[in-house]
């Protein structure tokens, strides 16, 4: 999508990542419609934008059609840590799936370009280490994840066809794991729970032994890749994996926290959860090659931000 004011549809937009884009997209001149049913978003992550000319809050569940006139949208809206989806996981599939068809409708009716934030859990626990693009994944279709999984798989499914079947201009990331200010302090995620853990001086749950691995991508360097991928020409659709692709165990990073944190907080086995990923790299040659885009936060500056907004938030509370 070319440079220049547009009026820009993000759902999702009170989350985690979603706010943050929004504010990428304020800043470069675009108007922002943001969606959200604040099932998961917070209004908190938002309420800078308050009274800004260009800037509107619509609350709206996506699994319902939405008529509005835009000139590009980003779809987000999604509950994306375990906790969160599996809390209702028929609600979780059919903000994947008919999300996703109300918003390709949408952008059908206005002709107009639509970004699908996807997820590296369309890998499975991958037989395939790094992952690229080209990997079809190891996906359990009736675990307790599987709303989320194949939710995504599935919607990637309807952006294609979509895509193949009425010529509609898409735009596919597949998100790796990514960690920043903003993140729910409650999600189960790792990076919010080992820094909130530590910043009480509580025990740091791992699960498992930690020796499964995961690789972290700071929350500007992904949208970075956000609006880099959205900016390509027509015929680029992705999906193109959008993560860093250093590899760190669990128990690196919790030990990692515990020593920027400081304190005495020890390291707490509990069972590995059904279906959790052994291993988690992305291969971004192809992120690389067709969107110039490299990741340049490492985690060391990456988790100093980070605990820095916990400890702060924490503070206020």
């Amino acid at each position: 999508m070319p440079y220049g004011r547009h009026r820009v549809l993000v759902t999702g937009g009170a989350g985690f990542l979603g706010s943050h884009l929004i504010d990428r997209l304020i800043e470069r001149g675009d108007e922002v419609l943001c969606v959200d049913n604040l099932f998961t978003g917070d209004k908190s992550n938002i309420d800078h934008l308050t009274g800004h000319p260009r800037f509107e809050f619509m609350r709206h569940d996506v699994s319902f059609p939405l008529y509005v006139e835009v000139d590009a949208i980003y779809n987000l809206a999604c509950p994306a840590s375990p906790i969160h989806y599996q809390r209702d996981p028929v609600q979780t599939t059919k903000t994947s799936v008919v999300g996703a068809i109300n918003m390709l409708g949408l952008a059908k009716r206005l002709k107009v370009p639509i970004f699908q934030a996807s997820t590296s859990e369309v890998y499975g626990d991958p037989a395939v280490h790094p992952q690229t693009e080209a990997y079809w994944g190891n996906v359990n279709p009736i675990g307790i994840r599987s709303c989320y999984d194949e939710g995504k798989r599935c919607a990637e499914t309807l952006f294609f066809d979509y895509h193949r079947q009425h010529h509609l201009k898409i735009k596919v990331a597949r998100i790796f794991n990514t960690y920043g200010p903003r993140m729910h302090a409650a999600d189960g995620r790792v990076v919010s729970n080992f820094i909130v853990q530590a910043l009480k001086g509580e025990d740091i749950t791992i699960y498992g032994d930690g020796s499964q691995t995961r690789s972290f991508c700071y929350v500007d360097d992904l949208l970075r890749g956000f609006l880099a991928l959205m900016d390509t020409a027509d015929e680029v659709t992705g999906p193109i994996n959008i993560g860093n692709p250093n590899e760190f165990t669990i128990r690196q990073l919790a030990e990692a926290v515990v020593r920027k944190v400081g304190g005495r907080s020890k390291l707490v086995q509990q069972p590995l959860p059904q279906d959790d990923p052994t291993q988690r790299q992305p291969d971004i040659s192809h992120a690389r090659d067709v969107l110039g885009w490299n990741p340049e936060v490492e985690l060391d500056e990456g988790l100093d931000r980070t605990i820095a907004y916990f400890r702060e938030k924490l503070e206020r509370s």
